[in-house]
């Protein structure tokens, strides 16, 4: 029988579907990895590729995020008009399954790896089953290795892309990571990862930790790092800002080839991160970490959330001018979205600001919600300023003009942001 798994396109004229770099979606390659050999399984990436609407397929499986969702749904409807069955999983269905249910033959609810082998066995008896929800985690050592052959012939920047933790313990009102892993912070055999980072080693130097928080066990990290120390990768992954006042970790980082990380930096605010719940967050301290991180060669993308509750007009400048002194080698600027299941959203909600459910516009990109602070004109222009601004060719010059090893991630990053974002403003 024939899977085809499907990862949807982001709309053109938003800055995700206008970013010249394109990475494989790890969690369809980890789907495939636990499906049977009986199966004869394709992928196709809409960001890189044309979808064929009708392909000969027996099933289809969709992953999608919500501003995806509504690509989603539309391919959902089209191999459905023809009678091929179609799975749909994700942050999106995972939250809203009834809505997904309007569109799909069935939704897998969280983690897919345990039950995505007995949706396929019920399938081919011809009882599946509308929703399949795990009753447990994903036990990290049974975590399956990626089946990156997907990935091949596809034009993708690297597929050197793996997970070694699952989950968050922390709870940041405006992140869904926790509504979907759970807060408990699961770790996958050390040996399991240098295991797999030999065999990538084979095809390129890179690699990418797609972990939300690589460095919440310190003592997981620094076995890993230590283990990776001497192979050769140039590697990327995700931090809190608090790293940076972790001398030994920083340390090891390095010596194991780290060369940047996507930071939360969040707010400027002290009392905003509080409202936040982002408790690893000491603004005062931003300069030093950032420093420390530049220090031990690595350097840092970081981000910060556009209109909460205590941010007025004076934040953009605010934010440009930090961004410049810190010397931040990349950042990104996304708009507060409530998104389905996260506590911000239950809080706007109660509140009575939201002011839109089109999913596309979910994006990061756009505003949702009624602002405190300012009005959302101003929010959106602000927004907009801000990154014409930070990828700006003097604003570049000033933050990168420093030789620094990390130089030649970050170099092409800035100019791939800037490519994207004035196409996203001509169109």
């Amino acid at each position: 029988m024939r899977i085809l798994f499907v990862a949807p396109g982001w709309p053109k004229g938003r800055l995700w579907g206008e970013l010249g770099f394109k990475f494989p979606s790890l969690s369809l390659a980890a789907l495939a990895a636990v499906t049977p050999d009986s199966f004869d399984v394709t992928l196709c990436d809409e960001s890189i590729e044309r979808l064929d609407l009708a392909a000969p397929v027996d099933l289809v499986a969709i992953t999608a995020m919500t501003p995806q969702a509504p690509r989603a749904y539309a391919i959902a409807d089209a191999f459905r008009s023809l009678g091929t069955p179609v799975v749909m999983g994700g942050f999106h269905a995972s939250v809203l399954p009834d809505e997904a249910l309007g569109h799909v033959d069935a939704v897998v609810v969280g983690e897919g790896e345990t039950v995505w082998p007995r949706l396929l066995e019920e399938f081919q008896r011809g009882e599946m089953a509308p929703l399949y929800t795990s009753d447990h985690l994903v036990a990290m050592a049974d975590l399956p290795r990626a089946r990156r052959s997907l990935f091949a012939g596809k034009r993708y920047l690297f597929t050197n892309t793996l997970q070694t933790t699952r989950g968050c313990p922390f709870e940041c009102e405006f992140c869904s990571v926790t509504a979907f892993y759970g807060r408990k912070y699961r770790t996958r055999p050390v040996a399991d990862v240098l295991t797999e980072l030999e065999e990538l080693r084979k095809k390129n130097s890179f690699a990418f930790f797609v972990d939300d928080n690589l460095v919440a066990n310190r003592s997981y990290s620094l076995e890993l790092f230590a283990g990776m120390k001497g192979m050769g990768f140039k590697w990327l992954s995700h931090a809190p800002i608090d790293f940076g006042r972790e001398p030994e970790l920083l340390r090891a980082a390095g010596d194991a080839g780290c060369v940047g990380m996507f930071v939360g930096f969040e707010s400027l605010n002290q009392e905003t991160l509080a409202a936040m719940g982002k408790v690893t967050n000491r603004a005062t301290s931003y300069l030093n970490d950032a420093a420390a991180l530049r220090d031990h060669g690595i350097g840092i993308l970081g981000s910060f959330v556009l209109g909460c509750d205590g941010d007025t007009p004076e934040i953009f400048p605010q934010i440009l001018r930090f961004c410049e002194e810190a010397r931040l080698e990349a950042a990104i600027f996304p708009i507060l979205t409530p998104y389905p299941g996260t506590a911000v959203r239950r809080r706007l909600e109660a509140e009575g600001r939201m002011v839109s459910n089109a999913w596309e516009d979910y994006d990061m990109g756009h505003v949702t919600f009624q602002p405190r602070g300012m009005t959302a004109e101003e929010l959106q222009e602000g927004h907009d300023r801000l990154n014409r601004s930070f990828y700006s060719l003097g604003s570049m010059y000033r933050r990168l003009f420093k030789a620094h090893r990390s130089l030649q991630v970050f170099g092409p990053m800035n100019f791939g942001f800037r490519s994207a974002i004035r196409r996203t403003m001509r169109r």
